[in-house]
């Protein structure tokens, strides 16, 4: 008796854990109206969109809840490799190892990662004046060694650049090591949790430089950075001075040009990406992000995003209703 209460208990648990993947059963009532839930975990980067994304969609289709969570992108690709959520907001490139087990994604919009310090760094006006070279970077987040500000200036004195990193796998240290050449797991500094953690950690520290996605160095409101952080201008061409062609932080509308026109480099501009597990096949799952590639890009530079190009817009809408056709077949 023991042993088949024992398989009872088993069975149970890999039968409530197989339906995590899938949240509802959804489709359309007698009325017509769409009902189900979608649930969605993942990057910090994409939070802001996806949430705005899911409040426009809810009101021409109040019968679907969309359940949100960030906890950074490595979270959000186990959790749906995991049948856990339906969907993940993924800020980097899908590795080939993440396909293999399954991950499906397509392109939603794009942003980039930025480098930040403290507005009441005593040498401010230099370093919008000059900004930083690539090389520069890489000695501040990879060399294992005390870096001044002085020293990256060209300035006398030992101020030492507290640096700070991300703690959780996330897409915007990832994007931000692949600017430099490497990996997240080799940058050095403080380990901080989220977005949010790094930018309230540097504006509360005049030495301080770390990286963060647009959404948590701008303010959606005022389309300027937030108050007491600033991006380090990148010094692109590398002779010393920020040019006009390279000064286009001051706002976040003309640094969504400059990543528009390919100015700003990439990375760290990216890409942002829904993952699922498999092709998509629950259908309010499928018609929010039908609605994404369509209605849904008419939100993105509000929310300070840069919107994907028509064509790369109309190539992934025709495969997603291409699969979606395919199974109803």
């Amino acid at each position: 008796m023991k042993t088949i209460a024992v398989l009872f208990i088993l069975l149970l648990f890999f039968l409530g854990f197989s339906g995590c993947g899938n949240s509802s059963q959804s489709g359309y009532d007698e009325q017509g109206q769409l009902h189900g839930r979608i649930s969605i975990s993942g990057a910090w980067a994409m939070y802001p969109l996806v949430v705005s994304w899911a409040d426009e969609f809810r009101q021409q289709h109040p019968g679907v809840r969309i359940d949100i969570s960030a906890g950074g992108a490595g979270k959000g690709m186990a959790d749906v490799l995991g049948g856990m959520v339906d969907m993940a907001m993924v800020s980097r490139e899908i590795t080939p190892a993440e396909v293999r087990r399954g991950a499906w994604f397509i392109p939603v919009a794009r942003d980039a990662v930025v480098p930040t310090f403290n507005l009441s760094n005593p040498y401010r006006d230099v370093i919008l004046r000059q900004g930083l070279r690539r090389e520069q970077f890489m000695q501040v987040f990879l060399e294992n060694s005390p870096v001044y500000w002085e020293e990256l200036m060209g300035l006398n004195g030992q101020n030492r650049v507290s640096v700070y990193t991300r703690s959780d796998a996330c897409g915007a240290a990832e994007v931000w090591s692949a600017f430099l050449g490497s990996h997240q797991e080799d940058l050095q500094g403080i380990g901080v949790f989220g977005d949010p953690g790094i930018a309230d950690i540097v504006r509360k520290d005049p030495l301080g430089m770390g990286f963060n996605n647009i959404a948590f160095a701008f303010d959606i409101n005022t389309r300027r950075p937030f108050p007491g952080l600033a991006v380090i201008p990148l010094d692109i061409d590398g002779n010393g001075s920020i040019e006009p062609t390279e000064d286009f932080y001051e706002t976040l509308n003309s640094l969504m040009e400059a990543i528009s026109l390919g100015i700003y480099p990439s990375p760290p501009a990216r890409e942002l990406y829904f993952v699922c597990k498999g092709e998509p096949a629950d259908i309010a799952l499928q018609v929010f992000l039908e609605w994404i590639m369509q209605q849904g890009q008419e939100f993105v530079a509000q929310a300070g995003y840069i919107a994907l190009p028509d064509e790369v817009v109309a190539l992934h809408l025709t495969m997603l209703q291409a699969a979606t056709t395919a199974r109803i077949d």
